[in-house]
């Protein structure tokens, strides 16, 4: 017998009998997934079978099966996810899901396109005009529009062009923190402009704008803080009463509505604070516009035409991938983000006892209930949705989020809930699986700690 096949007085050690890993490789599924993925991305998977092999979470012969199955759908580690915490818009979850459109769109935009070219004159054309004329025909308040990379891009431009070494007034109480660390009044100073903050944190009044403005003033900046609420003893200054007052009003709508939206009515729109006076509006796009991540800048065309033109907007320009994105956004506003901001509860409530009844046929203690949903991404602070969720048990949650399929959901008084607010109707199935995967995992694992 090899003494290198056993443990020197017993039968063979199985996890020796582990295939190399080259001999893995060669296997045609592997070599085929290597020319698709990259031979590091499958070496990768192959490794990780074998260390489940060796833990003997899986058998020796079976290591080829299992590193077929472990890459990625893509070349790319971002693995797509099930959104069931009940945040429909989750900033570390990619915020908007796209719609189908605009999933073709990029598609259809991912070779050589006529980004910036006119195919009737042969010459060049300016870049992202279509995406620009389907904007405008949704804010018919807006001369022009043009598109940056993010919504602190599109602050960042305004502020560069239109307030560098000059005064940006604005009040205390609309000088937020936009989400890890990064606060809008150090953004706002580093494009060399300087604030002049007026007011209190929860009031600012008319004459507090009115005695700051001076020959040095660039633009007064209206900050909609839309991810907190302040209540009580407070007062503030609307876009029509500061347009009144002669310097240019830039507004940052932060959540990024281009029309009003009926079941969010203190959520401010692009077209209601032009109308209002506002001569420059700043929003992001892959927030409650439902669209790529992308920052957009709405208003006077003596305005917008320049800002398009500083050499600053060259560097915050966006890709053809997302100005294709945006367009098919804009011209098909049926998103992923609609659907969940105006599901039915009852409808949810149905999906959810669905789930519960085929899992719980199969011995899983899972169950319908009721729960309670947030726009997220700083948007509609203090709105809540009727939602309805699938409880499991705690344990449910980790297994859930490392599985094929990961499932995101959220740990409340012990339980694990996946809540179907952000999850479309198609994803039930997906779901389905994944609890049963995890618990046939959980039940591996108990008789393992038994043995």
């Amino acid at each position: 017998m090899d003494r290198d096949q056993t443990n020197g007085t017993g039968p063979p050690d199985p996890r020796r009998r582990l295939p190399r890993t080259d001999a893995v490789l060669a296997d045609p599924r592997l070599v085929a997934a290597a020319e698709r993925l990259g031979r590091r991305v499958v070496k990768s998977a192959v490794v990780q079978a074998q260390d489940r092999a060796r833990r003997n979470d899986i058998a020796a012969a079976d290591v080829a099966d299992t590193a077929v199955r472990t890459p990625p759908a893509t070349a790319a580690a971002l693995r797509p996810v099930i959104n069931a915490t009940g945040v429909l818009l989750h900033t570390n979850r990619g915020r908007a899901a796209l719609s189908e459109a605009a999933r073709q769109a990029i598609l259809a935009a991912s070779g050589h396109t006529d980004v910036e070219f006119d195919l009737v004159t042969g010459e060049r054309a300016a870049r992202g005009r279509s995406a620009v004329a389907a904007l405008l025909g949704q804010v018919p308040a807006a001369q022009a529009a043009h598109v940056v990379n993010n919504g602190a891009a599109a602050l960042v431009l305004a502020a560069t062009a239109l307030a560098q070494d000059r005064e940006i007034i604005v009040s205390r109480g609309e000088l937020v923190e936009i989400g890890d660390g990064f606060r809008l009044p150090d953004l706002l100073v580093s494009t060399g402009a300087r604030l002049r903050e007026v007011g209190t944190t929860n009031r600012t009044s008319v004459a507090d704008y009115t005695t700051a403005i001076a020959e040095r003033t660039g633009f007064i900046l209206k900050i909609h803080p839309s991810n907190f609420r302040i209540t009580g003893f407070t007062g503030g200054v609307g876009v029509a009463e500061l347009a009144a007052l002669g310097p240019l009003v830039v507004a940052d709508l932060g959540s990024g509505l281009l029309r009003r939206e009926p079941l969010l009515p203190d959520e401010p729109d692009a077209d209601t604070w032009l109308r209002a006076g506002a001569a420059l509006v700043t929003a992001s796009g892959d927030k409650l516009l439902g669209g790529p991540q992308c920052g957009l800048l709405l208003g006077r065309a003596d305005v917008v035409r320049p800002l398009a033109r500083h050499p600053l907007a060259r560097a915050l320009r966006v890709d053809k991938l997302t100005l294709a994105a945006l367009e098919a956004t804009v011209n098909n506003p049926e998103t992923p983000t609609r659907s969940g901001l105006h599901g039915e509860s009852c409808a949810l409530r149905a999906r959810a006892e669905r789930l519960a009844a085929g899992l719980a046929a199969d011995g899983i203690p899972a169950r319908a209930v009721d729960s309670r949903a947030v726009v997220g991404a700083g948007g509609a602070p203090g709105v809540t949705l009727d939602s309805a969720a699938l409880a499991l048990p705690e344990v449910f949650a980790a297994r859930l989020r490392q599985g094929p399929t990961p499932v995101v959901g959220r740990v409340v008084e012990g339980r694990c809930l996946l809540d179907l607010r952000a999850v479309a109707p198609h994803e039930d199935g997906s779901i389905a699986a994944a609890v049963r995967a995890a618990a046939v995992q959980d039940a591996v694992d108990a008789d393992r700690a038994c043995t």
